[in-house]
């Protein structure tokens, strides 16, 4: 029987499902509104990153100044400690505004940036299709 450390040795977790665990991610951080994300972005307080795929948007279009990193690439495209990072991802105090289609995938991608340090990190509710709803620039 081996004591080693790893996964075999900890106490199991119970399952939970999508809702459940959209919830818990939630709670810890504060979401913000478009309106709130477009005055961020404005006064130059926050990066935008949209994480839609390329299919979303070439079909809706794309937000002025949002830098494109799709969600397979956001955690190394964004940690300032990072060989691929951006050339924006300067520092872990960067205010970030992730943004997927509808606001769901989004909130699961600022949870792995809260856990690379990236604390200030957030999400619009609603995603890009509450943006666009909301009348901010779509091009």
């Amino acid at each position: 029987m081996s004591t080693a450390p790893g996964p075999a040795n900890r106490d199991p977790q119970p399952p939970v499902g999508i809702d459940e665990l959209l919830e818990r991610v939630r709670a810890g951080y504060e979401r913000i509104e478009p309106q709130e994300a477009y005055e961020a972005a404005r006064a130059g307080d926050a990066l935008l990153v949209d994480i839609r795929y390329a299919a979303l948007r070439e079909r809706d279009g794309h937000i002025p100044d949002a830098v494109v990193v799709e969600r397979n690439e956001l955690e190394w495209r964004l940690d300032p400690w990072g060989s691929h990072r951006l050339p924006e991802a300067t520092s872990h105090a960067l205010r970030i505004v992730v943004l997927c289609n509808e606001g769901y995938a989004s909130s699961l991608a600022v949870q792995s940036l809260h856990q690379l340090g990236l604390l200030r990190a957030t999400d619009l509710i609603g995603g890009f299709q509450a943006w666009r709803e909301a009348g901010f620039p779509v091009v």
